[in-house]
């Protein structure tokens, strides 16, 4: 029998800078003449005038479709829609996760190429070889795994510094949980989050995404709340976007993105993805029986940089919303099964408990 193949991906082509909008065209125009750009709101507004000035006099097709506000099955058929009926070439996703997903999706379903250019770095979204989608009224309806990882992505970092810096925060978050899930997956000899062996390298990008957040992560923060593009912010970015995605996608997934998944079953608004995945950090760790020095550096970085130690900071009150969580976050094929041994609700939901009273111990 054949064994499991390693293997790596990432997008083709990763470009982040200082007004780096400003080549969009310099850097993307070899794909194609037609372009259609999936927008926010913020985000059409964070990109048009940058992306219009690199085209110059060019009289390449560009048009502007601000969409739904979620990735679903219905946003995504109208802008197929739009790609057939336009004759485009290439999508463009501009904006935060969701408008990121709908535009991926759009183009695998048409053949086209794909660009991302996100304008917060909230997410390892824009890197991934995947889409979370979504029913037309709200709920969950699949992840879709596509063939490859997106042709190109393009960070303009004077975006991401003018945006608020809890989504800088966030995405810190979902980077941590990084090279811990990588480190459990390769224990138990997982496979990656596309399906195949983890490389080194993979683990490597993982490592060097946990590195970076330790290295600059607070001076990182206040270069946004300045809304200035410095050296540490330029390298926080790379942490969020493109360590953390790449990294991710060759390793995988554990509890961290599990407990995350458990808090999405209680409904409604709830907080962001990347402070859930730094709260199920420690949580992980609390599984792991990690040692007291190692939870308590990492829950001291979680509190240097702004992410949450406790359940009350992610909007978790009651008893019950902690057996919920831990209810679903324990469903055959969730990532927490990567973990040593068959994790449980109740050994999870213990772990959360241990998790935020040490949290609200520090917090006072």
């Amino acid at each position: 029998m054949m064994g499991r193949l390693r293997a790596m991906r990432e997008p083709l082509k990763y470009v982040q800078g200082r007004d780096a909008l400003l080549k969009f065209h310099e850097e993307m125009g070899y794909m194609g003449h037609r372009w259609l750009f999936v927008c926010s709101g913020s985000g059409y507004r964070a990109v048009h005038d940058k992306i219009e000035q690199s085209f110059g006099g060019l009289d390449d097709y560009r048009r502007y479709e601000i969409f739904g506000g979620i990735s679903s099955v219905g946003e995504i058929e109208k802008m197929k829609k739009i790609v057939a009926d336009d004759n485009i070439d290439v999508v463009v996703a501009a904006g935060g996760g969701s408008a990121v997903d709908t535009a991926k999706a759009t183009a695998h379903y048409c053949g086209k190429h794909i660009v991302v250019v996100p304008t917060v770095a909230a997410t390892d979204a824009p890197c991934t070889g995947l889409s979370v989608i979504y029913n037309d009224d709200g709920t969950f309806n699949q992840y879709l795994f596509y063939p490859k990882n997106p042709d190109a992505v393009m960070v303009d970092t004077c975006v991401i510094a003018n945006a608020p810096v809890k989504f800088l925060i966030a995405g810190m978050g979902d980077a941590l949980g990084t090279y811990f899930e990588g480190l459990a997956s390769i224990r138990t000899e997982s496979a990656s989050l596309e399906g195949t062996g983890i490389t080194r390298a993979g683990m490597a990008l993982a490592k060097l995404c946990y590195e970076t957040l330790r290295e600059y992560g607070v001076q990182a923060v206040e270069a946004c709340k300045q809304h200035v593009v410095t050296p540490a912010l330029e390298n926080i970015v790379e942490a969020n976007v493109y360590l953390s995605g790449v990294g991710a996608d060759n390793v995988n997934c554990a509890a961290a993105h599990s407990f995350y998944d458990g808090v999405t079953a209680l409904g409604g608004k709830h907080a962001q993805h990347g402070n859930c995945v730094a709260f199920g950090t420690l949580v992980q760790l609390v599984l792991e029986g990690a040692p007291n020095d190692q939870f308590k550096d990492i829950q001291n970085f979680c509190l240097e940089v702004g992410l949450p130690v406790t359940l009350e900071e992610i909007g978790i009150t009651t008893d019950e919303q902690i057996k919920t969580i831990a209810e679903h976050a324990c469903v055959p094929g969730e990532t927490i099964h990567n973990l040593a041994g068959d994790v449980q609700p109740i050994e999870l939901y213990s772990a959360i408990i241990q998790a935020d009273a040490m949290g609200r111990a520090v917090k006072g």
